[in-house]
Order: C-alpha cells, then sequence, then structure tokens
C-alpha cells in the first residue's frame, strides 16, 4: 500500500485528508505546532499545554467514528467562561494534563476518533513562530503575525524560538513515505514552520519520496502580499532545500463575489506565472462555496479565508500522481 503523508496545519490540510481518507492508501500528516492565536493561544498561555488546534482538526479530518464525536471536537461555545473555546482544543489539553506523555495523547484521541491513519506533531517540544521582515521589523509568535496585517513589506527570514527538534516519528515518516503532500496553508504562518524544526529539512532532502506542493488560492495580508506562484514556490523550495517534485495549481473560476471579499481584506488570488515548468499539474480544485464562520470563534474574520480547495477533487489529482 503506498504510504501518502501531508505536512501542514489548519484548514488547508483538513481539506486535503479529508479527501485522501477515502481511498486505499497508508495515509499520514505532519502537523504544524507553532499556532498561538485564539483559543489555542488562549490554552498556550493558560495551560502550558502544547498548541492542540491544529492537531484536533486533523483527528477529525481522518476520523471514521460516529457522526456526534466528530461535531463534538468541532464544536465551539458561544457564551460563558468557556466562549470561544473549542471542545476538541480542550479535550486534547485535558489529555495533555493527564498523560504520562505525548505519545499517550495521541493513541488516545486516535482511539477515541477512530482516525484512519497517523497523526503526528512536527516536535512535541514548545516554541513560537518568529520572522523578521525586509523592512527590519521582527515579530514573535504566529498569532501576532496574523495581526500584523498591514505589514507591506516582505518577510526575509522565518526562524524558531527556542530552536527545537523534530518529532522521531514524524522524521521515519518522512523517510518511509512514496509521496509528501504539502499544503494548501498559508505559507509562512502554517507550511514553512514545519521547515524550521532541527531535523526536517535534512529528512526531507534525504527522502526517496515525491514531494507534491499545492499551491494557494489567495493570496495572505501581511505575509504573502502581492505573491505569484512562483513567489510562493521559491520560498517553499529555499526553506526545504531542494525542488519540490510536482506542483498543483488551480486552474478555473472563481465566484466574483468571494474574490470580492478577499481584495476587501488586501488579498488578490495568486497569479499562476509557472509558465512551462514541466512539473506544473493545473486542476480545477476550488470550492466555489463561501465558508461560513461560527459566531462564537475569537479569531478575527481578516484572519480566516472563506474559499477553500474541493478535497475530493484535490486528492484525486494527488493520486492521480502516484
Amino acid at each position: 500500500m503506498k504510504k501518502i503523508t501531508a505536512m501542514g496545519g489548519g484548514t488547508g490540510t483538513f481539506v486535503v485528508l479529508s479527501g485522501l481518507k477515502k481511498y486505499e492508501v497508508d495515509l499520514g500528516v505532519i502537523v504544524n505546532m507553532m499556532d498561538s492565536g485564539g483559543s489555542t493561544g488562549r490554552l498556550r498561555v493558560q495551560l502550558g499545554v502544547l498548541p492542540p488546534g491544529d492537531i484536533r482538526q486533523c483527528f477529525v479530518a481522518l476520523s471514521e467514528a460516529p457522526d456526534l464525536w466528530r461535531r463534538l471536537f468541532l464544536y465551539r461555545f458561544e457564551t460563558g467562561d468557556l466562549e470561544g473555546h473549542n471542545f476538541g482544543n480542550i479535550f486534547i489539553s485535558a489529555l495533555e494534563k493527564v498523560s504520562k506523555n505525548y505519545e499517550e495523547v495521541l493513541e488516545t484521541a486516535g482511539f477515541v476518533l477512530k482516525t484512519k491513519g497517523k497523526v503526528l506533531p512536527v516536535t512535541h517540544e514548545k516554541t513560537h513562530l518568529c520572522v523578521e521582515y525586509e523592512n527590519g521589523k521582527v515579530i514573535k509568535g504566529e498569532g501576532s503575525i496574523d495581526e500584523n496585517r498591514f505589514e507591506k513589506s516582505r518577510i526575509k527570514t522565518a526562524f524558531l524560538e527556542p530552536s527545537v527538534s523534530a518529532y522521531p516519528s514524524a522524521l521515519e515518516r518522512v523517510l518511509d513515505s512514496d509521496m509528501i503532500v504539502i499544503g494548501p496553508g498559508d505559507l509562512y504562518t502554517t507550511i514553512i514552520p514545519l521547515f524550521l524544526v532541527n531535523g526536517m529539512q535534512e529528512a526531507l532532502q534525504k527522502t526517496k519520496a515525491k514531494l507534491v506542493y499545492v499551491v494557494n488560492l489567495m493570496t495572505k495580508s501581511g505575509q504573502t502580499v502581492n505573491y505569484s506562484a512562483r513567489d510562493h514556490l521559491t520560498d517553499i523550495e529555499k526553506y526545504i532545500g531542494r525542488p519540490v517534485d510536482s506542483i498543483i495549481i488551480h486552474k478555473g473560476i472563481i465566484d466574483e463575489h468571494i474574490v470580492e471579499w478577499y481584495v476587501s481584506h488586501n488579498e488578490q488570488r495568486v497569479v499562476d506565472d509557472l509558465g512551462s515548468d514541466t512539473r506544473v499539474i493545473h486542476a480545477d480544485i476550488a470550492d466555489n462555496t463561501p465558508v461560513l464562520h461560527n459566531k462564537a470563534d475569537k479569531i478575527a474574520s481578516y484572519a480566516r479565508s472563506i474559499l477553500r480547495h474541493d478535497g475530493n477533487r484535490l486528492a484525486k489529482a494527488v493520486v492521480q500522481l502516484l
């Protein structure tokens, strides 16, 4: 059975996993552990736990448990002291507090949600994402980077503080995979942090797996202002330290009302300037149904996208590359 591993976090990786789990493949995911915004950020500060948000989304995406469990893990409280918190985040944080190690957290959550596939944190050490812009400004913390949405200067470099080591099982998964799917997701707050963990870049350079990069549909204010597809790819390959093998990019319509929403948030469609690059696969993989957000979600609307990839069509494009 072919072994496919997704790398990322957030809604982009949720979509990838939701589509791929329908195929007969050995599926796994290596998850970003630098989130510091919203419910996750509050739990990190108040309880001293690892960020649960992206791990929780991946467990739900791979879950084959009854629908009630999946709805519970996605439920967000709307009132009271827990307002804005997600039940799944609280559950995983509580598990961390009562478990002897993080391996037990992963095993228990996987058992409860009957996950099809492996969910692996990129690290189980605590760290924060930091970036330095070309204008010299330095911002520390993923949540703070997300909030710096009016920044026009490009990011010069990204780093972790403190430096941390990769989770050994995540490195083993990279080396043993037949294919690694990178993205989609926010370039500097979701994808690139994975490559900053000690040992991960070396593993990606050593693996014989085919590296597949899924290009984002839209730019991100404060992070990838005016970025084209080539800009995204250049930064990805810079931090991996090797070229990717295949690139999947959307070719098709994006609803004009959705585009208008992004323009109002200083964002735009990613321009396909990859030209005659033979690695590129064009496919109609956007879901033009606008995503509505829970009113209890305490992450500001500017930090949330309303456009997603279509999980089934994206998964089909990925599997065909095998």
